[in-house]
């Protein structure tokens, strides 16, 4: 055909297109440079949530008793904490309210398993277990502290979190059987727990249960052989004797 034939409507078609895919290009090219230019903001990785490798037991059965009449309508606790991995048990007893005013004790008895970390720096070992309570001026004293399980290290340590309080702390391991038991008695004030209370509420601890466990129920039995009873050494005439300074004279 002539060229003359055609008329400018055939060709607009044709030129539509190629407008179209310029115009395309460019903006593809546009993007391109905006996404390549614009500052790169750092995402910071998000911080592994923490868990921790003790589990809690629901509805624990009871193996120790701290029995405390003096103590009698204070808010009492008993907790088994299970290692997830090495399948240690730690027994955690809590009379009075660890946040309050008033006195708090709480003592644990753990009995490790492949995870055993414990028995090695008291201070360590006191500052890791009372976390909860912000210890600081954790301060391990020279004098050991004699009980029915033996001679107890004894470390002081105030607390920062809750009430403030003084806590009079202890610790002491076994190696046959392989077991620790630790734990602090912590009151309001300037003034430290007396070492002779700390004693005798650990005079209270009693097993109620050894389980499979030959060994722990031989270790109770013989620190009950030399359980002093607060004072008072025959059984026979004070079994269970009050320590009036055990909790009420220190509540107040």
């Amino acid at each position: 055909m002539h060229p003359a034939l055609y008329s400018w409507r055939e060709e607009l078609p044709a030129t539509v297109v190629r407008v179209l895919a310029y115009m395309c290009a460019a903006a593809l090219l546009t993007t391109a440079a905006v996404f390549l230019l614009q500052p790169s903001s750092a995402v910071a990785p998000a911080a592994p949530e923490y868990r921790s490798p003790w589990a809690e037991i629901e509805r624990p059965f009871p193996a120790f008793n701290l029995s405390i009449p003096e103590a009698a309508g204070m808010p009492a606790s008993y907790a088994i904490r299970r290692h997830t991995q090495g399948n240690g048990r730690k027994d955690i007893l809590g009379l009075g309210d660890p946040d309050g005013a008033g006195p708090y004790l709480q003592v644990e008895i753990y009995r490790p398993g492949s995870e055993a970390t414990f028995m090695g720096d008291a201070k360590a070992d006191i500052a890791a277990s009372a976390a909860a309570l912000g210890p600081v001026a954790v301060t391990q004293l020279a004098e050991p502290l004699e009980s029915k399980f033996g001679p107890l290290t004894i470390v002081t340590f105030d607390t920062t979190k809750g009430a403030p309080q003084r806590c009079l702390a202890f610790v002491r391991g076994f190696d046959d059987p392989l077991l620790q038991i630790s734990g602090w008695f912590c009151q309001a004030g300037p003034d430290l727990i007396e070492r002779s209370t700390l004693a005798c509420a650990i005079d209270r601890l009693t097993l109620l249960s050894a389980g499979s466990e030959p060994k722990v129920g031989a270790l109770f039995a013989h620190a009950e052989l030399a359980r002093s009873y607060c004072g008072q050494r025959s059984p026979l005439l004070a079994p269970t004797p009050k320590h009036r300074a055990l909790w009420r004279n220190v509540a107040r």
